[in-house]
């Protein structure tokens, strides 16, 4: 008796369901994203072989080629707080949108007096806008170490009260104190970046982290202790 042969087909698979999920997540991402501005400034920092990546609450000064110093500082709300602190003392005033705006940046090198007038710019005017960086006289015009030290106070408190808040709630706490870094462009003066050491030391600051480049181009942070 022979046997029945079975009609051949070829097996068929339903991509709508993994095609919806694929534009989900496209439309979730592209809703929940936000966008970073660009660094107002580039910098080609030294070679080393450090394996340490740099710490994410972090107070950071960039010198760019010209020995122009530039701040900024990885915690947003203690951005903001720092901001109001420095328009408090140097009695420079900041509109809503100003300060939300500054919310995003992640650097700026102008004296605060030019502040406003900076965080107002387009991302291409911000890079021709006409700087000298933040003022760094100790004497005349300390407005870098006053940023430095407005931000590790707000940094450090805004530290102690997630810290605190964790142990009460029974919960591991896994944040990090203020830390400092210094990323210097390989072709800087060294007098620039000697006066940013003096800065710190100034202030009793004497661990940071000096940004390097590897040759691969990653960034590296290596500690160094001064003393």
């Amino acid at each position: 008796m022979s046997k029945i042969k079975m009609a051949k087909g070829s097996p068929s698979l339903d991509m709508t369901p993994m095609v919806d999920l694929a534009f989900l997540l496209v439309t979730f991402f592209m809703l929940t994203a936000s966008f970073r501005m660009a660094e107002p400034v580039v910098v080609d920092p030294p070679a080393s072989h450090s394996d340490k990546t740099l710490p994410d609450n972090t107070i950071l000064v960039t010198v760019d080629n010209q020995g122009r110093p530039y701040f900024g500082v990885s915690n947003a709300e203690a951005k903001l707080a720092t901001l109001m602190k420095m328009s408090d003392k140097y009695k420079v005033k900041f509109t809503d949108d100003q300060i939300r705006k500054f919310g995003g940046m992640s650097s700026f090198g102008v004296d605060i007096n030019d502040l406003p007038k900076y965080i107002d710019a387009s991302e291409n005017e911000r890079q021709k806008f006409p700087t000298k960086g933040v003022p760094n006289d100790s004497l005349k015009n300390p407005q870098l170490s006053d940023w430095v030290r407005y931000a590790a106070q707000e940094t450090n408190g805004i530290y102690i009260r997630e810290r605190d808040a964790a142990k009460a709630a029974g919960k591991d706490f896994m944040g990090e104190k203020v830390r400092y870094a210094i990323k210097a462009d390989g072709k800087a003066k060294y007098i620039s970046v000697k006066a940013v050491l003096k800065t710190f030391t100034d202030m009793k600051i004497y661990r940071f982290n000096l940004i390097t480049s590897l040759e691969g181009g990653e960034k590296k942070a290596t500690e160094e202790e001064k003393k």
